[in-house]
Formats: C-alpha cells, sequence, structure tokens
C-alpha cells in the first residue's frame, strides 16, 4: 500500500486589508499573500504577521488556504462572509430640562409724563411766536419794498420833469445869448 503524502504543517497569519481583519491558513508567507490576492509584500510593510490566537486559528485551520474576515476592531468570529459592523444608534432628540418658573423683575409703574408735555407744549408755544414774527417782519418788508417801489417810480417821474425844465430853461438862457 502506498503511503499518504505527509501533511504539510500550516501557519495562521493575520492582516488588515481594507476594512476587515483577515485570517488565512497557509504553509508560507507567499500562499498566505496569494490567498489573500495582494502582489506587495505586507510582511516585509509589517501590515500582515503570524496569528497567535488560538480561537482564530481553529477556525483557519478549519478552512485551509481560505481568507477569512471580519470588521476591523469588532470581536466577532471570523468567516467566509463578515457581518456589516454595527453602527452606534443615532442620537435621539435632546431632552428638555425642564426649568422652575422664575419671577420677572417688577414692573414698574409708568413714570409720570406730565412734566414732559408741559415742555413740550412750552416748546411748541416758542416756535409758534418765532414762525409769526417771521411772517410779521416779512408782511412788514414786503410793504416797505412796495414803498421803495413807488418812491424810486416818484423820484424818477419828478427827476425827468426837474431835468426837462433845466434843458428848457438853458435853451431859454442860450436863445437869450448867455453863455451856458
Amino acid at each position: 500500500m502506498a503511503k499518504a503524502p505527509p501533511a504539510r504543517k500550516l501557519k495562521v497569519y493575520a492582516a488588515q486589508i481594507g476594512f476587515f481583519d483577515t485570517i488565512v491558513a497557509a504553509p508560507n508567507q507567499a500562499a498566505a499573500l496569494a490567498a489573500w490576492g495582494v502582489r506587495q509584500n505586507l510582511f516585509a510593510e509589517g501590515r500582515a504577521r503570524v496569528s497567535k490566537d488560538e480561537a482564530n486559528a481553529d477556525a483557519a485551520l478549519a478552512n485551509p488556504g481560505v481568507p477569512l474576515r471580519r470588521a476591523i476592531g469588532s470581536r466577532d468570529a471570523f468567516s467566509l462572509e463578515p457581518a456589516l459592523p454595527r453602527a452606534p444608534a443615532a442620537p435621539g432628540p435632546p431632552r428638555l430640562k425642564v426649568v422652575a418658573e422664575t419671577k420677572g423683575p417688577a414692573v414698574q409703574p409708568r413714570p409720570d409724563r406730565s412734566a414732559l408735555a408741559k415742555a413740550e407744549r412750552a416748546l411748541a408755544a416758542v416756535n409758534q411766536r418765532r414762525a409769526e414774527e417771521e411772517a410779521d417782519i416779512r408782511r412788514r418788508r414786503e410793504a416797505l419794498d412796495a414803498e421803495d417801489k413807488a418812491s424810486r417810480r416818484r423820484w424818477r417821474q419828478d427827476r425827468a420833469k426837474a431835468q426837462k425844465g433845466v434843458v428848457e430853461a438853458r435853451r431859454a438862457y442860450e436863445a437869450s445869448g448867455g453863455e451856458a
């Protein structure tokens, strides 16, 4: 009878790829990289290592050469199709605080407005008196302007008559033989 080939000793390798922690049971690092489907050497970069976790090793050794995954940071078991990580619950609406009713400042009575009203009336009276005085001055100025205009017209007429009289008297004087 033929002897069975000797079983290869498998190691469990772990790495973080994308959003997942992955493990794989492989005979060497090259086989682990091939199982993960990566070309760069994650071991040289320090992103892959030999796993020492016994619970994870049992799951990987049950499926040699097959990468098992779980969401980064979760404590779930490794599997072929990991579940999505659980998102924390959205915060609810904020709770309103019940505040004891506080009394506002005491309502003060409205101040007496009579002194202000009296002062405003006095100011209005002063302004009214000034407006009346300006109107009176304007009327008197218009009357003086009219009187001045009439006086100038009379003066021009009287002057024209007087000049006409001077011209006639000069002609009569010169006609009688006088020298001007």
